[in-house]
C-alpha cells in the first residue's frame, strides 16, 4: 500500500509541478512585455528586469490555487487514463484512500503557499515597488502616476518612494487642513529618515518647503530639516506602495486595523487579510472539487478535455471570486462572507459528487 500511495502522490506532485512550470512561464511573458513597456531614460530595461524577478514570487504565490487544480485534475487524470485507479479499486484499497493520498501534494501546496505569502513574496514586492517608484521618479519632486496617497488625522499625505523597511523616504508632500475643511498648509520634503529617541519616535523631514495659506497672502519657507510627529511607523509604511492583494497577511491586519482606528474605510485591507487567510482552504476546496470530478464525470474523459475542465473550473471560480470581492465593497456585507462563498460553493459540489463514488 505504500508503494500504491506514492505512486498517487508523485503522478500528482509531477503534474502539478509541470502545471506551475507552464502558467509562470507563460505569465512572466506577459508580464516582461508589459514592463519594458514602461522603460525610459530612467528606469531601464536591466531595471524591468530586476522587477520582474523580484516579484516572481508574488505571482507563483497568485497561481498555487489553480497549480494545484489542475495538478490534481491532470495526475489523476494521467491515472485513470490508463486504468491504474480500476486496478488499484480491485485491488481492495478504498476510494477514499485514494484520494488522501491525492491530497497529500495538495497539503504540500498550501503549506508552501502560507509560507511564501507571509514571509517571502511581500518583502521582495514592496522591494521591487520601492526600487521602481526611486527610479521612475528620478529627480521630479512628485508624480501623480507615483507613490501613494494617505490620509492621516487632518493631513492628506503623498510618498513617491518608501525603501525597503519603511524607515526612509523620497518625495514627501504634505497637504493640512483647518477646521472648515479648507487646505490651511502644505509642505514638500525630499526626503525623510525615522528617528528612535527617548522622548518618542518621529519622521525628520529633509529639505523641506512649507506654504502657508490665508486669505491675504501664501507664504513660503525652507528648511534644513523639520521634525514630523505622527502616529505612523515604518512598518505601516512598508506596505503602503504595495497593492492589498500582494502584503502578508500580518501586515494586512495591522494596517486594517490601523485605519479603523483612523475613522477610515479598511473594508479593502479586511477583504485581502481575509482572502489571503483562507487561500489553503481555496486550494484544498478546487483540489477536492477536481477528484471528485476524477472519479465521476470526467472518469472516462480525455486528456485534453480534462484541462479544459481544469481551465474551466479555475476561471469560474476566479468570476464568482471577483463578483463577490467587489460587491462586498459596493453593499457592505462582511467580507468574510465574500472570501468564503466560491471556497463554499466548490466544497460543496466537490462532497457532493465525492459521496455518489462507489
Amino acid at each position: 500500500m505504500t508503494r500504491i500511495d506514492s505512486h498517487i502522490r508523485n503522478t500528482v506532485l509531477l503534474a502539478m509541478a509541470v502545471v506551475i512550470s507552464l502558467i509562470v512561464s507563460v505569465d512572466l511573458v506577459f508580464a516582461l512585455a508589459e514592463e519594458l513597456g514602461n522603460t525610459d531614460e530612467n528606469y531601464t530595461t536591466l531595471n524591468a528586469l530586476s522587477f520582474i524577478l523580484f516579484t516572481l514570487p508574488t505571482s507563483i504565490y497568485e497561481l498555487l490555487p489553480f497549480t494545484a487544480l489542475g495538478g490534481a485534475l491532470i495526475g489523476l487524470g494521467v491515472l485513470a487514463s490508463n486504468n491504474e485507479l480500476v486496478v488499484i479499486q480491485a485491488a481492495g484499497v478504498n476510494v477514499w484512500r485514494i484520494v488522501w493520498s491525492g491530497l497529500k501534494p495538495t497539503l504540500f501546496i498550501m503549506f508552501f503557499g502560507l509560507i511564501l505569502g507571509e514571509y517571502i513574496a511581500p518583502p521582495l514586492e514592496q522591494l521591487a515597488q520601492s526600487n521602481k517608484a526611486v527610479q521612475q521618479s528620478g529627480n521630479a519632486s512628485i508624480s501623480s502616476e507615483q507613490g501613494s496617497w494617505q490620509k492621516i488625522g487632518n493631513e492628506y499625505i503623498h510618498i513617491n518612494a518608501i525603501a525597503p523597511g519603511g524607515r526612509s523616504l523620497y518625495g514627501v508632500t504634505r497637504y493640512q487642513l483647518g477646521e472648515d475643511r479648507v487646505i490651511s498648509a502644505s509642505s514638500f520634503a525630499e526626503s525623510a529618515e525615522y528617528i528612535e529617541s527617548q522622548q518618542g519616535n518621529y519622521w525628520q523631514l529633509l529639505n523641506v518647503s512649507e506654504s502657508s495659506f490665508s486669505p491675504a497672502a501664501i507664504s513660503t519657507q525652507e528648511y534644513l530639516q523639520v521634525d514630523w510627529q505622527i502616529d505612523l511607523s515604518p512598518e505601516l509604511l512598508s506596505v503602503l506602495l504595495v497593492d492589498p492583494d500582494r502584503q502578508s497577511i500580518s501586515g494586512l491586519y495591522r494596517f486594517a486595523n490601523f485605519f479603523q482606528s483612523e475613522g477610515l474605510d479598511a473594508a479593502t485591507y479586511f477583504l485581502a487579510f481575509w482572502k489571503k487567510l483562507l487561500q489553503p482552504l481555496a486550494t484544498l476546496a478546487l483540489v477536492v472539487l477536481a477528484i471528485s470530478f476524477i472519479f465521476g464525470p470526467l472518469r472516462e474523459s480525455t486528456m485534453g478535455f480534462r484541462v479544459f475542465a481544469a481551465l474551466g473550473i479555475g476561471l469560474l471560480f476566479t468570476i464568482v471570486q471577483r463578483m463577490m470581492e467587489p460587491a462586498s465593497l459596493l453593499y457592505g456585507f462582511s467580507p468574510l462572507l465574500a472570501v468564503l462563498t466560491p471556497i463554499g460553493i466548490c466544497a460543496a459540489l466537490g462532497l457532493y459528487y465525492m459521496r455518489r463514488v462507489r
